[in-house]
């Protein structure tokens, strides 16, 4: 399933696992934070508590992984430490289990974060990016604590898997000036290739993809202002900026899997600055605007392949919920008709408007 966490000022980060199984996220407020697993492939969803004896703190990020079990990464002065955490059964009550993967050392000016889950959901992996090269760290699913997978020159960002596999992985990379969004191949020692180069001097960042479309989900400067668009992968057609999507700061969370070379056709979930819900479809011309269900971990949520939106919710009354929500029915394709049959010649074409310059979103193979 292809989502994404965002991090909101009003609740923690709420990450889902690659298989939608498995979700994670801080619980507790103040100094009482600790680890809380959801478990979503069941009936009903329900939480575990992976509290410690030491609380979180507020920055820690948490990935959960398909077996059930849940990443940690901590901040300890300029070490930055990777921990696997799970429940554990105790004659005293239950308890939480740690195994340590080993750390990271990063200077001052280097920031580090974890990348969303790999898709084989056994996997981690870390960025370490300081302002002229970044690291890349696989943290989890490998021998010998973290090993170190790729260097890329300039500062990267973000972080979106492209394939089903888990070699390609898309970062936002800073370089002279401007970011590109490029392409990292694992399976070639991270070789990095351009990805989106919609003008020579804008900024063209990927939010989102779904490898089973190659919808990608864009923000670029070049129509003149931060704009949402979109694209496909392996298409030679320009990214569009579709009026309905000026939406000032919105962000996509959630992408419609399974819809196979029909991109057209996928639901996208959006944050919308004023904490609603946006639907929408690329072969849309609107926006469905939706009050966000009472207790929403903002910013989270999966779709399934039939076009339902699930989204994880907390109150007092239901602390561990998912509240469904059907994407409307598409629009009917428009009724084409004969044209009628002309005896004069008819006038010459209005010139069309040049679309913005795309390099090819090269399809990888």
């Amino acid at each position: 399933m292809t989502v994404c966490a965002i991090e909101m000022t009003t609740t923690a980060p709420f990450t889902i696992s690659a298989d939608g199984s498995y979700a994670a996220r801080l619980a507790g407020e103040g100094e009482a934070r600790y680890a809380e697993r959801w478990t979503l492939a069941g009936p009903e969803p329900y939480a575990v508590p992976l509290p410690l004896a030491q609380p979180e703190e507020a920055d820690s990020e948490l990935l959960p992984l398909a077996d059930g079990r849940v990443l940690i990464h901590r901040r300890v002065a300029d070490r930055h430490a990777f921990v696997l955490l799970y429940p554990t059964g105790a004659a005293a009550g239950p308890r939480t289990g740690e195994l340590q993967l080993g750390g990271v050392d990063a200077e001052e000016g280097v920031r580090v974060f974890l990348l969303p889950p790999a898709p084989d959901g056994s996997g981690a992996f870390a960025v370490a990016a300081s302002d002229t090269a970044t690291t890349l760290w696989q943290v989890a699913g490998c021998a010998f604590g973290p090993q170190r997978v790729a260097r890329i020159p300039g500062r990267c960002s973000g972080g979106v898997w492209l394939d089903r596999s888990g070699r390609l992985l898309a970062l936002d990379r800073e370089l002279d000036g401007t970011v590109k969004a490029v392409a990292v191949d694992l399976g070639r020692g991270g070789e990095v290739s351009p990805l989106l180069q919609i003008t020579e001097d804008s900024d063209d960042r990927l939010l989102l993809a779904e490898p089973d479309s190659g919808l990608l989900l864009i923000r670029s400067d070049a129509p003149g202002e931060p704009r949402l668009g979109w694209g496909v992968l392996g298409s030679s057609r320009p990214v569009r900026f579709p009026e309905c999507l000026r939406l000032g700061e919105a962000l996509p969370f959630a992408v419609q899997p399974g819809q196979a070379l029909m991109p057209e056709t996928c639901g996208v979930a959006l944050w919308l600055p004023e904490g609603d819900i946006g639907l929408w479809r690329p072969a849309d011309r609107r926006v469905f605007r939706l009050a966000a269900p009472a207790g929403w971990l903002g910013g989270a949520g999966m779709w399934s392949p039939q076009g339902r939106l699930h989204l994880p919710c907390t109150t007092a009354e239901v602390p561990c919920g998912i509240v469904g929500m059907n994407l409307p029915a598409a629009p009917p394709p428009p009724v084409r008709l004969d044209p009628p049959v002309r005896l004069d010649p008819p006038p010459p074409p209005s010139p069309r408007p040049v679309p913005l310059q795309q390099a090819p979103l090269a399809g990888r193979q």
